[in-house]
């Protein structure tokens, strides 16, 4: 359970028994249900069973679901970062989990990604997961590649790239909640169209927002579908703003966020390796250009208008809606990537696409659309727009700032190691996207005016 801290000095701490019934909460323990605190879909679990069921899949999607409850239920401390947590999880062989080799890359992958400190060990299940209806997918053969695939915009731009270069040889891997498309209706399915289970906190409600631990989600299930496909490479979507600059420009006391960073993926290749016996190799076809690079290289040789009905928002619907209608915010960092990204690419979007129509206007509230609740106008939404401004600002202003030339050099060197490239190569690279995202950024704020509220926060972009 969470100690007192009352300083600063304390790790708050959980230990957590999942278990596949009803049973007993052991004395200083948090109960996770199967079935009630983590929910699978049976027709979704059934689009992970191309081949013949292999219950070390249900399991690994069970670990994926005990980590993302432990990672929601426990809040971290307002004056530090890192958090003590232990999860024990019944699975179908403890043997093979428990297995130094398999243990050690898997603790190392999640505290590596999330900043704390993990204790996970396994035991048998009293009886195993009843398996899933076998049916009949259209799987091309020689599939070689996978992609974590959502409504994003990195998503759908680098989808269409790289569909252009690799054809029947990639098959995406669903990561919204959205169910199976039309085609499912008929005796046919895609596989991997949803994630195949839910993750429910119960009466404690989920208290941590933060949740790194979405990145071992994603990496996982996607190396499942990798295994299952037989393909030895995943595709990772982002930019290079959205793998390396979260890394690059940390906010506050946080841990650095490395939720699609070569640093993680590489570890999750060695626990990828040693659980399944299967090797695969995370690529980052996009990640030396900026957002706004790959949407004009899409719109250029893909489809030009196939991008403006994706999703690049956080935030909850309830949050962003207008005229009951959803809406992205526009001002988190995200929407502000995004918003940026399109200036650069020469596109244009309609204004009711965002809460925040309006970018240029003199105060913060009068952006908001005209029908958006002013009682929604919070002093916190607007700690957002000022952290997601600040973010691409400061990483505009990297290269010149002296405080942050060793930041830069260390991360030459390490990724340098996790891409098996010379460090003059990545220095170049690096600088070059720097660069580029320096202009883009520049440029962008320009457009709004000098007036704007966006341009009075900016620092390395005033005009």
């Amino acid at each position: 359970m969470t100690k007192n801290i009352g300083t600063a000095l304390f790790s708050p701490s959980i230990a957590i028994d999942v278990t596949e019934s009803a049973a007993r909460r052991r004395r200083g323990r948090v109960l996770c249900r199967i079935g009630e605190h983590v929910q699978f879909s049976t027709e979704s679990l059934e689009t992970y069973c191309i081949t013949n069921w292999e219950p070390i899949v249900f399991d690994a999607l069970l670990v994926a679901a005990a980590v993302e409850f432990a990672d929601r239920t426990l809040r971290r401390p307002a004056l530090k970062w890192d958090r003590q947590i232990e999860i024990r999880i019944p699975v179908h062989d403890a043997d093979r989990w428990n297995h130094p080799a398999v243990s050690a890359e898997l603790h190392d992958a999640l505290e590596f990604l999330t900043g704390d400190n993990w204790q996970l060990t396994f035991t048998n299940r009293s009886k195993p997961e009843e398996a899933p209806q076998q049916r009949r997918f259209e799987l091309p053969s020689g599939i070689t590649s996978v992609m974590p695939y959502s409504d994003g915009l990195d998503s759908r731009v680098v989808a269409g790239i790289m569909s252009k270069q690799l054809g029947n040889k990639l098959i995406r891997v669903r990561l919204g909640s959205r169910g199976p498309n039309a085609r499912s209706k008929s005796r046919y399915r895609d596989p991997f169209t949803a994630i195949p289970y839910e993750v429910k906190p119960g009466i404690r409600n989920s208290v941590e927002s933060s949740v790194r631990s979405r990145g071992f989600k994603f990496a996982l299930i996607s190396g499942l579908a990798a295994y299952l496909a037989k393909a030895d490479q995943i595709i990772v979507s982002e930019s290079g703003q959205g793998s390396l600059g979260p890394a690059l420009v940390t906010v506050g006391q946080a841990y650095e966020d490395y939720r699609t960073h070569p640093l993680f993926t590489r570890r999750m290749e060695r626990f990828l390796a040693a659980l399944l016996n299967h090797r695969v190799q995370f690529l980052f076809p996009r990640v030396w250009h900026t957002k706004g690079e790959t949407l004009a290289k899409y719109v250029a040789e893909c489809q030009p208008s196939a991008w403006a009905d994706t999703l690049s928002c956080w935030q909850q619907n309830r949050h962003v809606s207008v005229d009951h209608k959803r809406r992205q915010c526009g001002i988190c960092a995200a929407c502000m990537l995004r918003r940026m990204s399109i200036h650069a690419a020469g596109l244009t979007e309609l204004k009711e696409t965002y809460v925040w129509e309006n970018l240029d206007t003199k105060n913060f509230d009068e952006g908001a659309a005209s029908l958006f609740p002013k009682t929604k106008i919070t002093g916190k939404l607007r700690e957002y727009a000022i952290a997601g401004t600040l973010h691409l600002d400061h990483l505009a202003g990297l290269q010149v700032s002296r405080a942050d030339s060793q930041t830069l050099e260390l991360n030459v060197f390490q990724l340098s190691r996790a891409l098996d490239m010379p460090e003059p190569d990545v220095r170049a690279r690096l600088s070059r996207l720097l660069t580029q995202h320096e202009t883009e950024w520049k440029e962008f704020v320009h457009s709004l005016g000098k007036n704007s509220f966006v341009a009075k926060w900016a620092i390395h972009a005033t005009l």
